[in-house]
């Protein structure tokens, strides 16, 4: 088990290395630089605040001292935002960005393992026909098309929920971004949830369940929901990482305060170290939520616990 957990540290951070230098290098591929906006400049001044960020040095100078800075937990100042730290910009912008994507996972969960679960237990009906039609419309469907769509009919129309804006003690402002966010991912899980429950329900122990009179309901969540919903549980270490940097379009559209938002503000202005953190940030997430699948996945499947 230690062997194991060594390994898994040691390949998150191989991974997170090779995402920094490739990060970096395509930042400085990009061109322009931070400040060639800032018409009113002159020459010189641009030249010495280039200086002062340290953008006077070789790459593989400022290659190195980047990677110190983010290793000792100090990736430094962010050009665009006149010297904030870009820990103090990732700390307050993080936690939005973290809840919209708790909210939105809650309800792709909700909506997604519900719905798979009846369209085994009743397949081949207008009710598995119906919540599968409705999921591949869902995944079809992007969620800058969703976003807009929404805003407009039930917020600017109806007025049921706000159509842009976040407040954190206000939950009337979350329904419409989480919404668009967890649609798409509940029509995966929906899905993936149907295909183990029909893998389940035509088990030998099934059958056998049935013959002794064992009710429906009883078979589909007593004896079938656990090993039915490995697939799903599979599925949730990246869902839960793409609804965290998919947030980016979402904020944009709602005009959500969080990461994302810097992160494209970031990529526009050239700001280097407000576009690693974000990656290396979500990277970290991406390789956590898979460890935590990974783990739910042998306690869900007792072959592969003894395998490991």
């Amino acid at each position: 088990m230690f062997k194991n957990l060594l390994n898994r540290f040691l390949q998150a951070v191989l991974v997170l290395f090779v995402l920094f230098t490739a990060t970096f290098f395509l930042v400085k591929a990009l061109p322009g630089g931070p400040f060639q906006s800032e018409k009113a400049i002159p020459q010189h001044i641009r030249a010495r605040m280039e200086e002062q960020y340290g953008l006077k040095k070789s790459l593989p100078e400022q290659y190195v001292i980047m990677l110190k800075n983010f290793i000792t937990g100090n990736p430094g100042v962010s050009t665009r935002l006149e010297g904030r730290e870009v820990t103090e910009v990732v700390a307050q912008a993080f936690p939005v960005s973290l809840q919209l994507g708790l909210v939105a996972m809650f309800v792709a969960v909700t909506i997604g393992i519900p719905a798979g679960c009846l369209a085994a237990a009743k397949k081949n009906s207008l009710i598995d026909t119906g919540s599968m039609t409705v999921a591949m419309i869902g995944i079809c469907l992007p969620s800058f098309v969703t976003g807009p769509l929404l805003a407009e009919y039930f917020g600017r129309n109806l007025h049921w929920f706000p159509a842009m804006g976040w407040s954190t003690v206000n939950p009337s402002t979350w329904i419409l971004p989480a919404i668009t966010l967890g649609l798409a991912y509940a029509a995966y899980i929906s899905r993936l949830t149907r295909a183990g429950m029909l893998d389940t329900l035509s088990q030998d122990f099934v059958r056998t369940a049935r013959a002794k009179g064992v009710p429906g309901l009883q078979i589909v969540f007593r004896h079938c929901l656990r090993g039915g919903l490995i697939p799903a549980v599979a599925y949730l270490g990246p869902a839960f990482a793409g609804i965290i940097s998919g947030s980016v379009v979402i904020e944009t559209v709602f005009q959500i305060p969080g990461l994302g938002r810097h992160f494209i503000k970031a990529i526009e202005s050239r700001d280097a170290g407000m576009i690693m953190a974000p990656v290396l940030l979500f990277g970290s997430l991406v390789i956590a939520a898979n460890f935590v699948t990974d783990l739910l996945t042998l306690w869900l499947n007792p072959r592969l616990r003894k395998s490991s």
